[in-house]
C-alpha cells in the first residue's frame, strides 16, 4: 500500500477532513442539544475530575454513549461484569495501549480523559487507514481505478460515521479487515491470516472472515488438479483449511477461556471497588464472586451466546416485532443496497455464481471477456461475505446495527453504489478530465492528483441523476444524523 499515489494521497487528504469536521460536529451537537436520559450503562466516575477533565469531557464526550461506555470501561477496569463478555478485547487493549502513550499527561488529566482522547485520536487515525486500504483492496479486486477511487471516497462518508468515529471497535475492525483482505488478494495468505485473526479479537463477526482464506485455498486447490498430484493437492487442501480455522478462532476461543476462568473456576476473581461493586448490586449485573453462571455447566461453556441471549434477546428472528418497524426502516437502505448488488451480480455472471467462484463460463474462461468493476468475477466471494453478514443480521441480530455492521465489514457497501455513480451519472464524465496515474509500478512520474468527483457531484447537487441524488443523500443523511443523534443518547443504529 506505501507509498501511495496520487489518488489514494487523495482519498487520505480527504477521509483527514472528513475526520476532522466529524469531531467538530460532535463537540457542537454535544455542547448545544441536552442528552437524552437513556437507559444506558454509565458507571460510576471513581476519580474526582479538574478544570481540565471536565473540558475534554465536554469536547469528547459526544464519542462515550451507548456501547461505547462498555469499551471505556473495560479499558479502565477489565471485564468485571458478565455482560462485558459481549464486547470483544481487541478494541480495549488498543484504547489501554493509547493511554500507556499518553502517560505524561497522566498528572494533568484523568484516566478517563486520556481514554477519550485515545478515542478520538486513534479511531480517527483507524478509520483514515481504512479508507486508504479499501482504495488498494479496490485497486486489486476491481481492476477499475475510477470505481476503486469512488468506493475509498464513499467510505470516507459512510452511514455509519458515527461509530467509525465514536468509541466502538468499528474502524479498527474496518482496518484490520480491508488490509487482510488486500493481503490476500496478493497471495500473502500468512498476512491475511494473522490480520483476520486480528480482527476477530476485535469483533466476533471476524469468525466470517474465514470464508476468504477457505474460498482462496480452493481455487488454488482446482487450478493445480491438472498439473500435480490431485491426492496430495487435497491433502495440503485440508491442511490449509484446518489452519485457517484453528487461527481465525483462536482468537474468540482464548476470550471465551478467560471468562471460563474468571466466572467458573473459584479464587480466580479480581478485586472490584466498592462504587463498582454497589452498580452491581443496584442494577442487577453479575459479577465472578457471585452464584456460578448456568453457562459453566454447558458441555460447551460460551459466555458470549449466553450474554447474546439473555441481556440482548438476541436470537433468530426474535427481533420480529411490530414495535421494531421503525428500526427495520432505519436499516433499510443498506439492506437493498446489498440485494441490488446481489441480483446486479447473480443476473450478470449466473453461471459464475453456480460454480461458486471457480468458473467464468460453462465453455472455457477465456470466451468471457472479464468485466472490470463491480462485476469483475474476483468480486464473487465479496458478495457472498457480504450477503451472508446481510441475512444473519437480519435474522437474528438487532436489525438497526446493520448499518454499521456493515458498513465496517464489507466493502460492496461501498463498491456497489460507485458502479451505480460510475454507470448512470453523466456529470461524471465531465468532472474527471484530470490524467490518472496508470497502476504499473513502472508509470511515469509527475502525475495530476485526481480530482475528488464525489465533491464535485454534490456541489451540482441540482444536475445529478436521481440514483446519484438517492446514493449520496442516503450517505450524508446518515452520515450527519448520526453525528446528531447518537451524541446525544438519541437512539441511532
Amino acid at each position: 500500500m506505501w507509498p501511495l499515489d496520487p489518488s489514494q494521497k487523495e482519498v487520505l487528504r480527504f477521509a483527514v477532513r472528513c475526520r476532522v469536521l466529524t469531531l467538530m460536529l460532535q463537540a457542537l451537537f454535544n455542547a448545544i442539544i441536552p442528552d437524552h436520559h437513556a437507559e444506558a450503562f454509565s458507571p460510576p466516575r471513581l476519580a474526582p475530575s479538574g478544570s481540565v477533565d471536565q473540558l475534554v469531557e465536554g469536547l469528547l464526550s459526544g464519542l462515550s454513549h451507548w456501547d461505547a461506555e462498555h469499551f471505556l470501561f473495560i479499558a479502565e477496569h477489565g471485564y468485571l461484569y458478565e455482560h462485558n463478555f459481549a464486547f470483544f478485547p481487541g478494541f480495549p487493549l488498543v484504547l489501554w495501549v493509547g493511554t500507556e502513550l499518553l502517560r505524561p499527561l497522566w498528572g494533568l488529566l484523568s484516566l478517563r480523559s486520556c481514554l477519550l482522547i485515545s478515542v478520538a485520536l486513534l479511531n480517527s487515525l483507524f478509520s483514515v487507514l481504512a479508507a486508504v486500504a479499501l482504495h488498494d483492496l479496490g485497486c486489486l479486486v476491481l481492476h477499475c481505478p475510477h470505481q476503486a477511487f469512488y468506493g475509498a471516497l464513499l467510505f470516507c462518508l459512510s452511514p455509519a460515521n458515527v461509530f467509525l468515529a465514536a468509541g466502538y471497535s468499528e474502524a479498527l475492525f474496518a482496518l484490520l479487515t480491508f488490509s487482510a483482505m488486500g493481503q490476500l488478494e496478493r497471495g500473502r495468505s500468512w498476512t491475511s491470516g494473522l490480520l483476520f485473526a486480528l480482527a476477530t479479537g476485535v469483533r466476533s463477526n471476524g469468525l466470517v472472515n474465514v470464508g476468504f482464506l477457505m474460498h482462496s485455498q480452493c481455487q488454488g486447490f482446482f487450478s493445480s488438479l491438472t498439473v500435480l498430484n490431485p491426492l496430495r493437492q487435497l491433502l495440503k487442501l485440508m491442511g490449509s483449511v484446518f489452519l485457517s480455522v484453528l487461527a481465525l478462532g483462536l482468537p474468540f476461543a482464548l476470550f471465551q477461556y478467560y471468562a471460563y476462568m474468571q466466572f467458573c473456576l473459584p479464587g480466580s476473581a479480581h478485586p472490584i471497588p466498592k462504587p463498582l461493586l454497589q452498580l452491581a448490586v443496584d442494577k442487577g449485573y453479575r459479577i465472578a464472586e457471585g452464584n456460578e453462571p448456568p453457562w459453566c455447566s454447558w458441555q460447551l461453556p460460551l459466555v458470549y451466546s449466553y450474554i447474546q441471549d439473555i441481556y440482548w434477546n438476541v436470537g433468530f428472528l426474535r427481533y420480529y416485532e411490530l414495535k421494531q418497524v421503525p428500526n427495520f426502516l432505519l436499516a433499510a437502505p443498506v439492506a437493498i443496497l446489498i440485494v441490488w448488488a446481489t441480483w446486479t451480480y447473480v443476473s450478470t455472471h449466473p453461471w459464475l455464481c453456480l460454480t461458486l467462484g471457480m468458473r467464468r463460463s460453462k465453455n472455457s474462461e477465456n470466451l468471457e471477456k472479464p468485466h472490470p468493476g463491480f462485476l469483475s468475477p474476483r468480486v464473487f466471494v465479496y458478495l457472498v461475505h457480504a450477503a451472508a453478514l446481510l441475512l444473519f443480521g437480519s435474522l437474528c441480530m438487532h436489525v438497526q446495527v446493520l448499518t454499521r455492521f456493515l458498513g465496517s465489514s464489507t466493502p460492496i457497501v461501498y463498491w456497489f453504489p460507485a458502479h451505480l455513480l460510475q454507470d448512470q451519472e453523466p456529470l461524471l464524465r465531465s468532472l474527471e478530465t484530470v490524467p490518472w496515474k496508470p497502476l504499473a509500478e513502472d508509470s511515469p512520474p509527475g502525475q495530476k492528483v485526481p480530482r475528488n468527483s464525489i465533491m464535485g457531484l454534490l456541489y451540482n447537487w441540482k444536475t445529478c441523476s436521481l440514483v446519484t441524488q438517492c446514493i449520496l443523500g442516503y450517505f450524508l443523511t446518515y452520515w450527519l444524523l448520526g453525528l446528531l443523534l447518537h451524541c446525544n443518547f438519541l437512539p441511532w443504529t
